[in-house]
């Protein structure tokens, strides 16, 4: 006979210290919830911005926007830079006395659900083994750094650098560098070494729509306005969200907005680069919304400069000495990998183990999947944050996990009220939502299919959602037991 008399360690266990994690936190103890954990892997909250910190690296959404809307502070410019992101999210953990709460170095390993006793069994890299009776997974999509797999990478004999784990004791200055990509970090930190180096090269695959940033610093009279009248911050957020909604008619559908909005960023190429052979690298060739849309006012000039190349050919393979692109090697001394993240489609960054042995890297195989993005078939009592589907194209990420933030303890606080053991989303109930959410992906700008990262390699689009922020909000503004199968203590 199987033990039902074990008794979980916590209530709630919340792997991650990152944005979605405290703020998870904080939702269940406004609520009256103590009994919860946050597991963390490094010594420090931050999760992202945390080990953001390459030359140049800033938020790419207004400041007032990508903060929690429970918890805005005076910012210093539209655009903040990562270490002040990070020293918001530091000052919001100990604002809310979260430490306690908080187990650092200590990274899961392996997670199973055990069916019998209704628990999660988290196992650490220490050897420990926590049980809980709800996970919430707040990792994030951007947990792992992602290197090509490109012949001889490791054959390289000079220094190398991911941007998501830059080394700040890196020397560039007067060094031959190479920086591999041109999307979201690259060009934040090829403008930012660009005047430190000797030679700059920098190797393209694809070239990124690109408008221009309206950032600027706050006067100090905007600052006292936001410190002592906290409503007109509010007012701010609101209306940057707004203005962002009204962007998702050019990049999530193929709209006459999306014209207007490609005639801009190809004004500003013809502004800022002379050359014409530059400007046809830079110029994309397709569809604006194919692949995330880019913010810079610096990228283009940092590109015309005389010691900078941009050689619009993947890397194919690498060398003692350099790289190799179409055919050629470039001697370099340094390579800066601006090569970004594995793709949330790639599955969890440990073994998860649910009802019946179901592995869910092994269910994922072909792709990610799950219910409105906080919930996956056979995994109960788990709910993701930013799980599939649910990243934004063209506003705040944070959106849309303070909605499912919401929606997670609303289904933790039913369990208990009801005495439910367990609860997890039907095969059926989660393939008819997906089968909808296909249709409406179907009508999108994604809908054909693509080669950036968000896409699986038959690409299929299992990162982002295909509509406005707002309708997502309101899909799952209210937690249904009606959609879950329930099993009762």
């Amino acid at each position: 006979m199987a033990n039902t008399t074990v008794k979980p360690d916590v209530k709630i266990l919340i792997i991650g210290a990152g944005f979605s994690g405290l703020g998870m936190a904080i939702k269940l103890r406004e609520a009256g919830n103590e009994d919860f954990l946050i597991v963390e892997a490094a010594s420090e909250v931050g999760g992202t911005w945390r080990d953001s910190k390459y030359p140049g690296a800033a938020v790419d959404v207004p400041s007032h926007l990508y903060s929690f809307s429970f918890e805005q502070t005076n910012w210093s410019r539209m655009f903040a830079k990562s270490e002040e992101i990070q020293q918001y999210i530091v000052d919001t953990a100990d604002r809310h006395n979260l430490r306690p709460k908080i187990k650092f170095n200590t990274k899961i390993v392996e997670a199973k659900f055990d069916e019998a006793n209704g628990l999660w069994e988290a196992k650490t890299a220490k050897g420990e083994t926590m049980r809980a009776r709800f996970v919430v997974s707040a990792i994030g999509p951007f947990a792992a750094s992602n290197i090509p797999n490109i012949p001889g990478v490791k054959d390289f004999g000079g220094e190398t650098v991911h941007t998501a784990s830059w080394n700040p004791k890196l020397n560039l200055k007067g060094k031959r560098v190479a920086v591999v990509g041109s999307g979201a970090s690259a060009i934040q930190v090829v403008p930012a070494i660009q005047p430190l180096v000797k030679e700059l090269k920098v190797f393209q695959r694809t070239p990124s729509w690109i408008v221009p940033k309206a950032d600027y610093e706050y006067s100090e009279l905007e600052k006292l306005v936001y410190k002592y009248l906290p409503f007109t911050q509010k007012i701010r957020r609101g209306f940057i969200f707004g203005l962002t909604e009204l962007l998702a008619t050019a990049i999530v559908w193929d709209t006459p907005m999306t014209t207007l909005l490609e005639k801009v960023c190809k004004r500003v190429i013809d502004s800022k680069i002379s050359d014409p052979e530059l400007r046809r690298k830079v110029t994309p060739t397709y569809r604006l919304g194919r692949t995330r849309m880019l913010i810079s006012n610096d990228w283009y000039p940092a590109l015309a400069q005389s010691n900078v190349e941009l050689i619009d050919h993947g890397v194919e393979s690498v060398t003692k000495n350099g790289l190799v692109a179409n055919g050629k090697e470039y001697p370099v001394d340094v390579i800066v990998w601006a090569t970004g993240y594995k793709s949330p489609s790639q599955g969890f960054p440990f073994p998860l183990t649910g009802v019946g042995g179901r592995d869910l890297n092994s269910y994922w195989k072909s792709g990610a999947k799950g219910f409105k993005g906080v919930a996956i078939a056979g995994f109960p009592n788990l709910f993701t944050l930013m799980g599939p589907n649910t990243g934004p194209g063209h506003t705040s990420v944070l959106v849309y996990t303070e909605a499912q933030m919401e929606y997670a303890r609303q289904a933790i606080e039913a369990c208990e009220a009801k005495q439910i053991k367990s609860v997890t989303v039907s095969d059926e109930r989660q393939d008819k939502f997906n089968e909808e959410l296909y249709k409406k992906m179907k009508r999108t700008t994604w809908g054909a299919g693509g080669k950036s990262w968000y896409y699986t390699k038959d690409g299929l689009n299992t990162t982002l959602y295909p509509g406005f922020a707002t309708e997502y909000v309101m899909s799952v503004r209210n937690f249904d037991l009606n959609d879950y199968q329930v099993k009762y203590a």
